[in-house]
């Protein structure tokens, strides 16, 4: 019985310290906190990229890490100018559909303050699109996804970055977003199309995942996303969640500085 007993105690004891170390290294993943962030998070537009979904996969989680969120199923919220002076975040999921000038200046503003920006797929990469001060702000616009729902391969470009640092390439079942972009771009993923749905952009690279600047604000994006079920992807959901972390840091770090211009002289 006495050994019974000192083996549960040891196997308690190694389970705990086990959990001990997992928390650890989470923690160290986790630098950029949410911990008592205010979070604006933005969802409508079109249907078929499930805004109710993904609210209901990303406004639990971010409230778990300890923020506040405001959730807003209305553009007139960027016109609040009381609210977008006390946010830290916007997080976006708003697929199309039209934006007023006061929407868009409220918003545009509070981001060149300082305020982060993060979304993902259409939900800011192909929303508003007779907007290019908006698109100017994302740094690339959506315009085609060859072959619709396909398998393709995502590859992990900056292994150093904290938002991908320890991911390795992976595979979605999904539309393969190819986009035009802002060259100064940092890219942190990309996808290669095969030309099989599209011959004349076979090899073509194309940024899945990119952070940048605007005004003082951090803007992350990733392509993936296309539907809720998408984030049963692990990395797909682990690289959306740093990049909001990321950008939700605008106002408590420096600015990040970097030109890399695909294109060389």
């Amino acid at each position: 019985m006495m050994l019974i007993d000192k083996k549960i105690i040891f196997y308690f004891s190694l389970l705990l310290m086990t959990t001990t170390i997992s928390s650890s290294l989470m923690a160290q993943q986790s630098d950029h906190s949410l911990k008592g962030k205010k979070v604006l998070f933005v969802y409508g537009g079109w249907e078929g990229h499930d805004p109710v979904p993904t609210r209901d996969i990303f406004v639990p989680w971010i409230r778990s890490e300890g923020a506040e969120v405001v959730v807003s199923d209305n553009l007139d919220v960027y016109t609040d100018s009381t609210l977008m002076n006390s946010l830290d975040l916007v997080v976006q999921i708003w697929t199309m559909g039209t934006i007023t000038g006061k929407q868009e200046e409220g918003l545009l503003t509070a981001v060149k303050r300082g305020v982060g920006l993060a979304g993902w797929h259409g939900g800011i990469g192909d929303a508003f699109r007779n907007n290019t001060e908006f698109q100017f702000m994302v740094g690339g616009q959506w315009v085609a996804h060859p072959g619709g729902v396909i398998r393709y391969d995502v590859n992990i470009t900056d292994h150093e970055d904290k938002i991908t640092k320890g991911l390795k390439d992976f595979h979605m079942n999904s539309e393969q977003y190819y986009l035009h972009v802002d060259p100064n771009l940092k890219v942190l993923a990309t996808t290669i199309f095969s030309g099989d749905h599209a011959p004349w952009i076979d090899g073509a690279v194309i940024p899945v995942v990119w952070k940048k600047m605007y005004g003082k604000g951090r803007v992350f994006y990733s392509s993936l996303g296309h539907v809720a079920k998408d984030f049963e992807v692990p990395e797909a959901l682990e690289i959306m969640q740093r990049g909001i972390r990321w950008a939700a840091m605008s106002l408590h770090e420096a600015p990040e500085k970097w030109i890399q211009p695909v294109y060389g002289r």
